[in-house]
């Protein structure tokens, strides 16, 4: 599959992100679909529109996933349930789960307040430059797809999840990134909200 073209790159990634010194893990999509089953509950059979408190998984970058599997299993990432499914997941569980979740297509989303959405894209696009605020885009690409290894795909998150993430970051409840923590301590309601909205319409 195209999508998978790096991911034989993410075995790497994730093993010195915890630590294993093992070189070749490959991701399994079979053994990935079954380990997921204990997923699926909250993100649905194949990561898709679930509920939207829930992230959208589906079509996710796997070394995102990897990263952030990681980082709940460590406590760098704070959440009751997901530190708690995390914790019994070996490096390979993670491969496997996030190969499983990214091969599948992402579905669109609809952005649903017409008044903000211009403001939303404006940011998105450009930035706040007087608050130091840099365009979205920039890390994340002008359609959302994110950048594979770096960023993650953002377009079509729900709007919910994406709107708690960002004033997570702004209030420091979320720190498994600092660069996401200073640029949310800029932003306000009203230019989170236009965010999120655009965010979920964005394909």
């Amino acid at each position: 599959m195209k999508r998978f073209s790096h991911l034989i790159a993410l075995a790497s990634v994730a093993l010195s992100m915890s630590g294993v010194a093992h070189a070749q893990s490959k991701p399994d999509l079979a053994a990935g679909a079954a380990k997921a089953a204990v997923c699926m509950a909250c993100h649905t059979a194949d990561g898709s529109r679930g509920l939207a408190a829930n992230p959208i998984l589906q079509g996710q970058h796997p070394e995102y996933l990897v990263k952030q599997l990681t980082e709940f299993k460590e406590g760098k990432r704070k959440n009751a349930v997901m530190n708690g499914m995390a914790a019994p997941l070996s490096t390979q569980d993670m491969i496997d789960i996030a190969a499983f979740f990214a091969s599948k297509k992402p579905v669109p989303g609809q952005a649903r307040d017409a008044e903000s959405v211009k403001q939303g894209e404006s940011i998105w696009r450009g930035g706040i430059a007087k608050k130091g605020v840099p365009a979205c885009a920039g890390c994340h690409s002008p359609n959302g797809a994110g950048i594979p290894s770096q960023y993650p795909r953002l377009g079509g998150q729900h709007y919910d999840y994406t709107k708690a993430q960002l004033v997570a970051f702004r209030q420091g409840e979320r720190t498994n990134n600092a660069q996401m923590t200073a640029i949310a301590a800029n932003l306000s309601d009203k230019e989170i909200h236009a965010l999120a909205d655009y965010i979920a319409g964005l394909r």
